[in-house]
């Protein structure tokens, strides 16, 4: 555990040592401002509710996480420390899970720093804020399921670049899984049980129905083994890559 907390604060003042994270997170501010005031057009639909605000999450994790991913392992690699990272004598699962939660940490930096949403939503009538608090929830559980994956997929590259696109490919391919233009592709021959599995997968089903306000422990379970299984196959990646 004392690994793991070195790894952690280490990897989690890194990111605020550069300007980057610092814009990352206002373009993060302006970008869910943006999605939920005009696009969403919060003020126009005269409901005291988010379902605008966090119906766009997916969409800008889609994109904005794999920001965050590409450099964990793919910088290192670049770099040639990681070669000394791997050697440090901590176990290798606690320097993937140290910088997974790093990572992860400062993007729920920037989930937190939406809060005068909340407070502005309160302000102008009466949410349910046990739904709000179970979306943020949500939101948080599916920023690190993304965050997984795109970890995994920065230890397989040195290049940042690919690890982005590749990060997003996947990510896109998990978030619309279980829409209607996916599932019809299949229903001319797939049986029900196999479109009921693809559905399944979809991170829009599973965010869909925490908004709603209800946690269910089957979503908390798919987000949580989808994050598990993604950190379990990055560090069987580190681990080819050390004994190679």
């Amino acid at each position: 555990m004392n690994g793991l907390m070195l790894v952690l604060k280490r990897e989690f003042m890194g990111y605020f040592a550069t300007p980057l994270a610092y814009i990352f997170i206002v373009i993060f501010l302006f970008l869910t401002g943006l999605t939920t005031f005009y696009i969403g057009q919060f003020f126009e639909a005269g409901e005291a509710s988010l379902k605008n605000f966090f119906s766009f999450h997916p969409w800008l994790y889609l994109f904005l996480i794999p920001a965050i991913s590409m450099r964990l392992w793919a910088e290192e690699t670049k770099s040639g420390t990681i070669e000394l990272l791997l050697t440090l004598p901590v176990p290798l699962w606690a320097v993937v899970l140290g910088k997974y939660l790093a990572a992860w940490g400062f993007a729920m930096v920037a989930l937190a720093l939406t809060f005068p949403i909340w407070i502005t939503v309160n302000y102008l009538g009466d949410p349910d804020n046990g739904v709000i608090l179970a979306s943020y929830i949500g939101s948080a559980l599916m920023a690190g399921a993304y965050l997984a994956i795109g970890s995994a997929i920065s230890a397989t590259t040195r290049n940042q670049v690919i690890a982005f696109v590749v990060t997003v490919s996947v990510c896109f391919l998990f978030t619309v899984s279980g829409l209607p233009m996916v599932l019809d592709f299949f229903s001319a021959w797939a049986p029900e049980a196999l479109l009921a599995a693809i559905a399944s997968f979809s991170f829009l089903t599973h965010f869909d129905a925490i908004t709603n306000g209800v946690i269910d422990l089957r979503d908390v379970v798919y987000f949580a083994s989808l994050t598990g299984a993604w950190l379990y196959a990055n560090a069987v990646i580190l681990e080819m890559k050390k004994a190679g």
